[in-house]
């Protein structure tokens, strides 16, 4: 792989995955987009825009479209995974019927699948015990990435020399990519911090102002090393401090761009729940896949199996649910025992 023309597919088609295509295809890659809908499909070959989800942005001309997975899968040399969450395992398990078996897998879904709890590694683990399989998470909107803007991302694998392979083979002089060996983390970072990009938009949506956002996003980054270091991602120390992957990339680096920014579906869809909309009616109106909801339910549900404390997490569920009102949720936050801050 590394710096060699790769045949690469997108699996996905939504903004992330038609900006990386662009990246990709850019570098010189051989690179196919799959989506489901034919009519998407159409329009993006034919118009050279993705409108719904990447508007304004030229798609080159090199760039190769197809509704049949089967096309999108056989004979390529590596599978790159931008589908929603909930929806990954279904589709992998359809591409894996078509793709090598060696192929390496790239995805970039940040989520828990509800019910199983499952990080979307071992999903796909389940479907192909051997995969070759690698996340890729960090502060990345899509906007930003089609249209060159400077982005650094992380990289996550059990396979190091593979995600040196992913590492080159991604990287421009616009495009940043950095490596880790904590898959666990990287993963988690990515999915929990949609959650409490929600309680951020939220919070602006109910005009709680700087410095609850400040808050939120701070204890945020605790509770998701909370969780993180509980179900086994890294914790080491270099050079006498101690360095969790939440403190990179994809943990406080996306946390701060999704809680701050207005690309953010999910601070978008929280500030509208802030302002009194329904969770159905502020998902329509950002019309795209909001992660941080199910990612909620499924924290929740993993936070009360292992009796671990995760408070913003809990308020954030209960007032998707519709179960406490952000004002029970400022109280409960706002009251709870008095601790040293340092206790993680």
């Amino acid at each position: 792989m590394g710096e060699r023309v790769n045949k690469i597919s997108v699996i996905g088609a939504g903004s992330f995955g038609t900006a990386l295509a662009i990246t990709l295809v850019n570098k010189g890659h051989d690179v196919t987009v799959w989506a489901r809908r034919p009519e998407q499909i159409k329009e993006m070959r034919e118009n050279r825009e993705n409108a719904h989800y990447l508007p304004g942005v030229s798609l080159p001309e090199q760039l190769c479209f197809t509704e049949n997975l089967a096309e999108a899968a056989e004979g390529r040399d590596l599978l790159l995974f931008a589908v929603p969450a909930q929806t990954f395992r279904g589709i992998f398990a359809e591409a894996m019927q078509y793709a090598p078996s060696d192929i390496p897998i790239v995805n970039v879904a940040k989520g828990i699948e509800k019910g199983t709890l499952l990080r979307l590694s071992q999903v796909a683990e389940e479907i192909r015990p051997d995969v070759r399989y690698i996340a890729l998470s960090g502060p990345s909107h899509a906007e930003e990435v089609a249209r060159r803007l400077p982005t650094t991302v992380v990289v996550a694998g059990k396979d190091h020399d593979l995600a040196v392979e992913i590492q080159e083979s991604f990287s421009t002089d616009r495009f940043r990519v950095y490596t880790n060996e904590d898959l666990i983390g990287v993963e988690l970072g990515g999915a929990l911090k949609n959650i409490i990009a929600l309680g951020a938009g939220i919070s602006d949506g109910l005009k709680f102002g700087d410095n609850a956002k400040a808050a939120m996003m701070t204890r945020g980054i605790t509770e998701m090393t909370r969780l993180g270091m509980a179900i086994g991602a890294r914790s080491e120390t270099f050079a006498g401090g101690k360095t969790e992957t939440f403190a990179g990339l994809s943990g406080i680096g996306d946390l701060i761009v999704t809680c701050t920014s207005m690309h953010s579906r999910n601070r978008r869809c929280g500030i509208l729940i802030g302002e009194g909309k329904s969770v159905a009616d502020a998902v329509e109106e950002v019309g795209m896949v909001v992660e941080g909801l199910s990612t909620a339910e499924a924290a929740n549900a993993i936070a009360e199996k292992m009796q671990i404390e995760m408070p913003i997490t809990q308020c954030i569920y209960g007032m998707i649910q519709g179960s406490i009102s952000a004002q029970d949720a400022v109280e409960i936050l706002m009251g709870r025992k008095r601790k040293n801050e340092m206790h993680i």
